[in-house]
């Protein structure tokens, strides 16, 4: 059993975390929040305490750290007794956090895959790159990492672990559909950290076709498909983390990621492209000011954070499988509806936040209770799946599933299947 929990980061996913941790802090113990701005790390304990998250007594207190400095890091993970830190904050801090879990043996729990900042779209596998060389020294120290642990990455991994595991013989592909039906009111925002959101979308698309690495343009391959509450959304192939992953650990030749963008946010998109403000790599002003394009275009941004208030409608987010069993062939989506209004009436967050940090919480809850505590690296497919989606059910990210015998509950599902065996 491990307990205490450190987040790392005081953004939208670090809000969300703090209060699902605070609502099952019987199991998880003590809640320690930490940000580089030590004021922001405290505006999320006061949300705590308002909205009256805390299950029960207990602590939850905000820290100052930069997560960048692995010392100071192990030291605060030493002084509060964590024995499970969720990185939260940026992904840029995944690899120097993860050096402080295996330096004090806590377990480490990330949303998404590690960046470096001077870089954009590497080539594939991403994974390979960062966090895969640490997993010999992961095992070494006994210590459990879990990769990915949001919605995508994260609970997508979990939907193609499943449909692997227990409803096809074969799979020949698997596409993740993201899409949020919501509107923000906002001339233009990104719904999650802007730097990372742009990063992903100004390089090369990589996608898994044919068993091999497909390049593409950003915005060169649309589909519209007909979803589940949202209705018909548009959407464009786009490179992202789950894949390098899902690629590696599932033997499926096409696996590709489909993610919706308007019109709107797509033509701001490519002005800004275009002029070369969303470019990471350093300009000099007339002033002789040195900036970096896209932080200044961040920093004149709406915090996503602030989105949460006025947010309406929902994200249909899963995984459209194709493949055959009992030799026929099958097609079955997989997939989670969030609502915006609802995420913000319970945690005072927006959906998009709300569907990365719950499932994040979940994880640490089957690190505490040790149903995932195998002390060593993980992704997501490499874990059991139905414990983490059970608890996601109860946690409010419910899973359903449509195919040709209709819509219905993940788990009325399995119900049904256990009867009829």
């Amino acid at each position: 059993m491990k307990r205490n929990v450190l987040i790392i980061g005081a953004g939208g996913v670090a809000h969300v975390v703090a209060h699902k941790c605070a609502q099952h802090n019987g199991i998880l113990g003590d809640i320690h929040v930490a940000s580089r701005t030590l004021s922001k790390a405290q505006e999320i304990v006061r949300s705590v305490h308002d909205l009256g998250s805390l299950s029960g007594p207990g602590v939850i207190q905000a820290h100052t750290v930069d997560a960048l400095d692995v010392q100071a890091t192990a030291a605060l993970i030493r002084a509060t007794g964590c024995e499970i830190v969720v990185q939260a904050g940026t992904s840029f801090l995944n690899m120097s956090v993860l050096a402080a879990c295996i330096e004090t043996g806590a377990a480490y729990i990330d949303t998404a895959i590690h960046e470096d900042p001077m870089k954009t779209c590497e080539a594939p596998p991403w994974y390979a790159n960062y966090e895969w060389k640490q997993a010999d020294a992961c095992a070494a120290a006994g210590v459990t990492a879990v990769l990915g642990a949001g919605f995508d990455p994260g609970v997508v991994n979990a939907y193609a672990r499943l449909a692997v595991d227990e409803y096809f013989d074969d799979v020949s592909s698997i596409d993740i559909i993201d899409t949020n039906a919501g509107s923000h009111g906002k001339y233009f925002a990104t719904n999650f950290d802007p730097e990372i959101n742009f990063r992903e979308f100004t390089g090369t698309v990589w996608s898994w076709q044919q068993g091999q690495w497909q390049q593409n343009r950003m915005f060169e391959k649309r589909h519209v498909w007909d979803l589940p509450v949202v209705g018909s959304q548009t959407t464009y192939l786009t490179g992202h983390d789950e894949l390098h992953s899902l690629s590696t650990y599932l033997d499926v030749p096409n696996i590709r990621f489909w993610m919706g963008f308007s019109d709107h946010y797509i033509n701001v998109f490519t002005v800004l492209n275009s002029l070369g403000l969303l470019s990471e790599q350093p300009v000099r002003t007339a002033e002789g000011l040195e900036v970096i394009p896209l932080k200044v275009v961040k920093a004149v941004l709406p915090d996503p954070a602030s989105l949460a208030k006025t947010y309406t409608g929902k994200t249909c987010i899963g995984d459209l499988v194709r493949g055959t069993k009992d030799g026929q062939e099958r097609e079955i989506f997989i997939y989670n509806i969030c609502d915006h209004e609802q995420a913000y009436q319970e945690v005072g967050s927006q959906a998009i936040s709300y569907t990365a940090g719950v499932p994040a919480t979940a994880a640490a809850i089957l690190i505490a209770n040790g149903t995932w505590d195998n002390k060593k690296m993980n992704n997501i497919e490499q874990l059991a799946p139905r414990p983490w989606l059970q608890l996601l059910e109860t946690m409010g990210l419910p899973t359903r599933i449509r195919d040709a015998q209709g819509d219905r509950s993940l788990f009325a599902s399995s119900e049904a299947h256990q009867k009829v065996a």
